[in-house]
Order: structure tokens, then C-alpha cells, then sequence
């Protein structure tokens, strides 16, 4: 299986050569190495936009290994954006936002669920972009409900922002068949985001 070393390299660059891959030998499998979440994530949504099946290993030097296996033509979209596939991070911000709970503020819930909507929705206007959004306990509710937040949260990880949500709080209530965005991840990668954050922003 051929392999496009991509480490190294910002978005979109990963996804424009995966593309030129998959232009040039419609039916071959392949796989795209690269070193970062966006990138990664980036590589994973093309690949599906174009009717592979995806998939990814964890490699050496802390790499993804994204293996793309070529669908059916009729499966596949025509349209294809760059800009789709930029990653708008500051490489050196590693601004990462923190949400533990479906509530944000005391006194009233169902308050406390629409400040938290748009507190959410107000991520995209401020700069620079986070590197991350951690979602755990009630936050991983922000996934599964429809609403500003989980529109929010759709955008920014199409921007090259990596939307972490704790599995087992899915799990826990019982929602992990209505995740509608982000990636599931566990409480190591959580607490070592955490403890390698630039700066950590949180509304609790």
C-alpha cells in the first residue's frame, strides 16, 4: 500500500495530496501519515466526502496513520473546497476550551443550557481559535442536541479545531448513538491536553 508522508505539513496540504492520490489511482488503497489532530481529522472527513472507508492507526513519533480504501465512484462528491480543509489554529496558541457540564451558572437549567449555546456559538468570533474543546460529563451533551452549540462545534472542526468527547460519559448516559460531532477520546489524552495547554478557558 503506497503511503504519502505528510508529517510536517500544515492544512491543507495533507488533504490536497490525498486528493491528487485518489485522482490519480481511483481504486488504490493508500494511506496518509501525518503528525496532528486537525490534519488528521482533516484527512479522515475527505475521505469520507469521496466514499472510502477510513480509518486510523497510531504510529511512531506520535503519528496518525489514515488508511483510505477507494468506494464506489457514484459515492463520491463532486464538490471540493480548500478552504474546507484549512486549518485556521495558530500554530503556537494551543488555546484549549474546557466544557464539564450541560449548565452553565446556577439558579436555572434551562437558562443555563441556552447561555451555555451561546457561549458556545461566541468561540467562532473570538481569537485566536482554540486547538482543542474538551467535552466531558454533561458537556458531551453538547454533541448529541440540536442547537447553536452543536452547529458551533460542527464549523470548527471543519476549520482544523479538534473536539474531544469523553466516551465514557456517553456511555454513561446513554447517549453515544446520537454523537453528532467531535471525536471520542479518553481521560488520558483529556488530562494531557489539559496539562500541555497554553492556556486552559473554561465558563465554569
Amino acid at each position: 500500500m503506497e503511503k504519502l508522508n505528510c508529517v510536517g505539513l500544515n492544512c491543507p496540504e495533507p488533504v490536497l495530496q490525498a486528493k491528487k492520490q485518489l485522482e490519480k489511482n481511483p481504486q488504490k488503497s493508500f494511506t496518509v501519515i501525518v503528525d496532528n489532530e486537525a490534519s488528521r481529522e482533516n484527512v479522515l472527513r475527505f475521505g469520507k466526502s469521496q466514499g472510502c472507508e477510513v480509518s486510523v492507526e497510531e504510529g511512531e513519533h506520535n503519528t496518525f496513520w489514515v488508511i483510505l480504501v477507494p468506494g464506489k465512484l457514484e459515492h463520491r462528491t463532486d464538490s471540493f473546497r480548500e478552504d474546507d480543509y484549512s486549518c485556521a489554529v495558530p500554530g503556537n496558541s494551543n488555546l484549549v476550551y474546557v466544557i464539564s457540564s450541560d449548565c452553565m451558572g446556577s439558579g436555572s437549567d434551562e437558562l443555563g443550557w441556552a447561555l451555555l449555546q451561546t457561549y458556545v456559538s461566541t468561540i467562532k468570533e473570538i481569537s485566536p481559535f482554540p486547538s482543542h474543546i474538551l467535552l466531558y460529563n454533561g458537556g458531551v451533551k453538547l454533541v448529541t442536541r440540536e442547537g447553536k452549540a452543536l452547529e458551533t462545534l460542527q464549523r470548527l472542526e471543519r476549520e482544523g479545531v479538534v473536539v474531544w468527547v469523553c466516551g465514557t460519559c456517553l456511555e454513561f448516559f446513554k447517549i453515544e448513538k446520537e454523537q453528532k460531532a467531535g471525536t471520542i477520546t479518553n481521560m488520558y489524552d483529556i488530562m494531557n491536553t489539559m496539562a500541555t495547554a497554553g492556556k486552559l478557558v473554561s465558563p465554569f
